[in-house]
Order: C-alpha cells, then structure tokens, then sequence
C-alpha cells in the first residue's frame, strides 16, 4: 500500500496478483493495482499525466508516461475523489512501481504529485 500527500493531493495505491492472467512458467506474472486521487486541499486540481517508474526483482526498469489515467484527465474541486483500476505485467515474481501525477491547478500552475513505491509480488514470495 502507498499513501502520499503532495500539496493537496493524496495518492493512495494498492497492488494485488492476478492468478488468472499470469504463466510463471513463461515467466509472466500479471498484477492489478487500484488508485485513489483526493484532493484533501483547498485547490481544484487537474490530472494532466502521468510517469509510472517499473522495476522488477533482477533490476530491469520500465518508464510508463502519458497523458491522463484510463484516457481521463480528472478535474478535483477540494474534497473530490477519483479511482481507477490498471494493470502491470512483470517478467519476475516481485517488483515495485512508484511515480507522479503532473497535476495543473486553476491559476494554471503545474506541480508533480508523487506516488511512493509499492510493491508488485506474488503471495508467499517475499517472507
């Protein structure tokens, strides 16, 4: 579980595996993780995009950047929430994901909210 607060905005991620869509054999392990944006400050705020940094347990890492989240740009008057749900494959059984959100305020100033790392694993992977 992540839980941060930049400036208003407060980011709460949690991972889990999905079972179903991950091959081991094959090296490919299939992970849902599910967002909460509220903005906890007294600004309405937009989400204009996103940096996920991905890295798995032998160290290789993955830059994920874009416009928005699930094809939105959410607009968080004070006391507003989002949520969504996406998806990370990882080639091993355990990983980590942090990153931000580039948000813009109504003045039309931008900052980054960060993500703090979370983790990606398997259950009974990681003692």
């Amino acid at each position: 579980m992540s839980d941060t607060t930049t400036r208003g905005i407060r980011i709460e991620v949690e991972s889990v595996y999905v079972e179903e869509r991950s091959d081991p054999p094959a090296g490919y392990y299939f992970f849902a993780y599910h967002v909460t944006i509220t903005n906890v400050g007294e600004t309405t705020a937009q989400l204009i995009s996103r940096e996920w940094v991905i890295t798995d347990s032998d160290a290789n890492t993955e830059r994920v950047e874009g416009p928005g989240v699930v094809g939105k740009q959410p607009v968080l008057a004070p006391g507003d929430s989002f949520e969504y749900t996406s998806f990370c494959p990882l080639r091993t059984s355990f990983g980590s994901m942090h990153g931000n959100y580039t948000m813009k305020t109504e003045s039309g100033e931008t900052f980054e909210a960060r993500i703090d790392p979370f983790t990606l694993e398997v259950p009974g992977v990681v003692n």
